[in-house]
């Protein structure tokens, strides 16, 4: 049996209740309010395929596709958490499940290179490494490298709507089909260890012209719906726009923005959050809007990390740094600026780099909008200075950047942790290039800004190491002076990720390095 898509669709008045089409089947979602998780209703509609593991988005068991817009006129398949989102959320929308892809006797090509080279053992992480997978298989810009060497480095090349990187630079982490295997990031399993796994991205061809999945990319996606539904714990409600959105808060300032939910579904499934109203923004076009002009680029808060980083296509070399280390690829796939600021953590991956960055928040209200400057914006632990009535509209980042910059994240893994410490850095140098003819030694900071995490009660600047080193010399000793200043910034506690000595160091020890890799640059 072939797979069935649906055709795409265009807003519409609504004569029924909230539909989500599934597998090419439309089916009705019910009354499930804002607390029942795609993952919960499609495993309760007897789509099995997808697990639930650890209900955090770190396993990636749930991984299912979903159509985004790719343009006006294109659509792209996205992988994404389903343990993580409101089902509501997907009203009049489309989700392949690992079961819509390929039917018994008649297995999708990333079904069958799985099966042939031995990558799925036990199967429950399976249906989520399949989905995945498909997504990266049907990236438009994954092309096979002309010489048959890995390609698609996560550098500085020309990157994809769903962040990845294409181009001409190589790495072991990119097969010679152009398959990026930080696409799987978001996956693990604990059976078959990853490299048949590996084995079976690497081997994947290009998708035939009759593919339905393929052509799928061809017409528009399908347009957001405004939604209402509800049950007995609670009300979700999708506005049109940003003003009915701040209409909704101003009347209901207790009620939860839901955008890419990445921290939204911890609480919920974890901690058993309930909210008696959740407000659907990550649809809404003005917290979409992207633009970069002379003195600044505007960032809408809904628009996922991943869409930035396609976006932003390397203008902030600091970000482009943030991005392989922010969780996984599923995550960045539905994870927003927005909502990484609006919880105010103080180990937030992005909020680090923003304040080195010198960036500031439009915040909406019914009332009318606001710039506040991100180093005023945090006022305690999850405290900011944000009212209840209002959300953040857009990011916005002064340009030039500082060109000199480095992010240093000090966790227990590589990829997909949670920092013990993160430290930013935007520097200038006196000859403005970060290099000069004459070395290291004889150049002077012209102006330095350092974000911290991890080590107080919010994100932070290092204000005594940048004044230690404004103006000075940019040599080891002087540094080494900064360092120590740097040591004593924040308030580190000791936790399960890192003790209080060890976070003092890691500052000490972050300085100092990106010290040497600035004078390697200069002398190399």
């Amino acid at each position: 049996m072939e797979p069935r898509l649906a055709e795409p669709r265009t807003a519409e008045p609504r004569t029924a209740g909230p539909r989500v089409t599934v597998n090419g089947r439309t089916r009705e979602l019910g009354e499930v309010g804002g607390h029942v998780t795609l993952l919960d209703w499609l495993r309760g509609s007897g789509l099995t395929g997808c697990k639930e593991g650890c209900a955090e988005g770190e396993c990636g068991a749930c991984a299912v596709l979903v159509a985004r817009d790719d343009g006006p006129d294109r659509t792209r398949w996205v992988a994404i958490n389903a343990c993580l989102v409101p089902a509501a959320a997907f009203d009049q929308q489309e989700v392949v499940t690992a079961e819509g892809l390929g039917q018994p006797g008649r297995l999708h090509p990333v079904q069958r290179e799985m099966a042939d080279r031995g990558g799925s053992q036990c199967g429950y992480c399976t249906p989520g490494f399949i989905c995945a997978m498909a997504a990266e298989y049907y990236r438009p810009d994954r092309q096979p490298a002309a010489d048959g060497t890995p390609n698609g480095s996560s550098g500085s090349g020309r990157r994809s709507p769903d962040g990845a990187a294409s181009g001409s630079e190589h790495d072991d982490e990119h097969g010679a089909n152009g398959f990026d295997l930080h696409a799987l990031s978001g996956n693990l399993c604990r059976c078959t260890g990853y490299r048949p796994i590996r084995d079976a991205a690497y081997a994947l061809g290009q998708p035939e012209p009759d593919d339905p999945f393929q052509a799928r990319l061809a017409v528009p996606a399908p347009a957001p719906a405004t939604t209402a539904t509800s049950n007995e714990q609670g009300r979700y409600l999708r506005p049109a726009s940003l003003a009915e959105a701040l209409e909704l808060l101003a009347a209901e300032p207790g009620a939860q923005l839901a955008a890419g939910c990445t921290d939204w579904g911890v609480e919920l499934n974890i901690r058993h959050a309930r909210a008696a109203l959740t407000i659907g923004i990550e649809r809404i076009a003005e917290l979409r809007e992207f633009a970069a002009g002379r003195d600044a680029i505007d960032i809408g808060a809904a628009l996922s990390l991943s869409e930035i980083e396609a976006r932003l296509a390397g203008r902030v070399p600091l970000l482009d740094q943030v991005w392989p280390q922010f969780a996984s690829r599923l995550i960045r796939n539905g994870a927003t600026l927005g909502g990484n600021l609006g919880t105010a953590s103080p180990i937030g991956d992005t909020p680090p780099a923003l304040l080195a960055l010198d960036a500031s928040l439009v915040l909406a209200s019914s009332q009318g909008e606001r710039e506040v400057r991100l180093a005023d914006y945090f006022t305690g632990y999850r405290q900011t200075v944000k009212r209840p009535d209002e959300l953040i509209k857009t990011i916005r980042i002064p340009l030039p950047v500082d060109p000199v910059s480095a992010f240093h994240k000090i966790a227990k893994r590589r990829f997909d942790d949670i920092s013990g410490v993160a430290v930013a850095y935007a520097l200038r140098l006196a000859d403005g290039t970060g290099s000069s003819e004459g070395g290291a030694g004889e150049r002077t900071v012209e102006s330095i800004r350092i974000g911290l995490g991890g080590v107080a009660a919010t994100p932070i600047r290092a204000l005594a190491a940048e004044q230690a080193l404004a103006g000075r010399p940019w040599t080891r000793e002087v540094v080494a002076a900064a360092a120590e200043e740097m040591a004593r910034a924040g308030t580190p506690m000791s936790d399960h990720r890192a003790s209080e000595a060890y976070r003092i160091a890691m500052l000490r020890n972050s300085l100092l390095k990106f010290y040497a890799e600035t004078t390697k640059e200069a002398r190399s």
